[in-house]
Formats: structure tokens, sequence, C-alpha cells
């Protein structure tokens, strides 16, 4: 096989971000009485999440902005909408959030069936992630999906993020894997997609919703079974 150290990314890819999320904003919706202050619709506030969430991460990976920042802003801006500017409760909320979030634990459908196949098949597999440390190995663990990755490879650990060439080439050298005999499996065109052709690795564009690839990956898949197509 061409192949022998897969390169995942989590949030997005196999590990169901935008569900767990929205599941652990409901929870903290409920918890803070959201809708006493004003915020009746959750999904319409969820959505606000969403958006502001996804521009700051944007700006973190970039490096415009920390990470505390990233934390509390996304939350911040949210309330904002509803012409709510408290710092101490988005400060709360955050905190509340990065403790329950990594609690859930929905993948995306066919994760498990494609891991055990990729496991059979005797591929090493490994993370490479941007996301916090502490939240990131506790998503891992909830989800039953340590048994699969040999090294948890992260923004903090590499002190680099996706799609610097460091943090690839710190996943390289940690799992002692060749360029040539390696391929990134990710969603996020940007920082994984983008991130493997800085290094020159090849790389699987996970396609969950169907965008128009803006990017050249060396593969496109939209379902995570297609997996057993190319590997």
């Amino acid at each position: 096989m061409p192949y022998q150290h897969l390169f995942f990314d989590l949030d997005h890819t196999i590990w169901d971000f935008e569900l767990n999320s929205k599941e652990t904003l409901l929870d903290l919706h409920q918890k803070y009485k959201l809708a006493d202050i004003g915020i009746t619709d959750f999904d319409a506030f969820f959505n606000h999440y969403s958006l502001h969430n996804h521009r700051l991460w944007d700006r973190y990976t970039k490096g415009f902005i920390k990470q505390e920042e990233l934390r509390w802003k996304r939350i911040y801006l949210s309330l904002l909408e509803y012409k709510i500017a408290d710092e101490s409760l988005s400060r709360a909320m955050s905190f509340d959030y990065l403790d329950i979030l990594p609690h859930k634990k929905n993948l995306f459908p066919y994760t498990i069936e494609i891991l055990e196949y990729l496991k059979a098949k005797g591929y090493q597999m490994h993370l490479i992630t941007n996301g916090f440390e502490s939240v990131q190995f506790k998503k891992i663990e909830n989800s039953k999906l340590s048994p699969y990755f040999i090294e948890v490879i992260t923004s903090e650990g590499s002190n680099s993020l996706k799609p610097n060439k460091e943090i690839f080439e710190y996943a390289l050298d940690k799992t002692n894997a060749s360029l040539n005999k390696s391929i990134m499996i990710g969603d996020n065109e940007n920082a994984d997609i983008q991130g493997a052709i800085n290094i020159g690795m090849d790389s699987i564009f996970v396609n969950h919703i169907n965008a128009v690839p803006t990017v050249h990956a060396t593969y496109t898949i939209t379902h995570l079974k297609e997996l057993e197509n190319i590997l």
C-alpha cells in the first residue's frame, strides 16, 4: 500500500463538532436561563455563536488573537447580538462550555467502522489538531477514539498551527513517518489541505457539506466510507 501513516484531523472530520457544540450550548442556554434575558430562539443564538466561533478561529489560526481571547469572545459577541454586553457572564459560560463540550460523544456516521477497517489493514493512525490540548484529549477519550490513534499532535505541543509547515514537520518527526508514505485527512481546506500542500504531503478532503472545493486535494470524499476506495 502506498501509505503507512494516516494523519487525521479531529473536529468536523470524525468528531461532529457542530452537533456536539449545539448540544453544549443548549445545556448552557438552559443553565443560565438565557430565555429570561431575551434569548428565546435557541437556534438563532447557536447560529450567531457558530458564525463568531468560525471567524475568531480563523483569526486565531492566522495569529491575530490569542487562545484566551478566542475562548470567551465567541460567547461575548454572541450575547452582544442581543445587546447583552456582559463579560463576566461570557467568561462563566466559556468556562462551562469547555468543561461540558469534551463529554459529548457524537461522531460522524461510519467513524468507528472506518477506523476499525483502517486499523485492521495495518495503517498507523495519528491526529493533528489545532484544538485546545486539554479539551482534545478529553474528547478523544470520552468518544472512545483513543485505541485507534498512536500519536496526537496538537498546536500547543508542536508550538505551531495548521496550515504551518512546522506542525506537520513536528508530526512526521514524532511519528517517525516519511513524507511520501503519509497522507493528511481533514475537512478544513485552509488548515488541513493547504497545510498538507505546504509540506508536500498528499491529502484527502473530507467534504461532509458538499462545499465547492477551493484548494486542490489529492482526493475528495463526501462520506467517511469512501476512504475504503482510497486506502
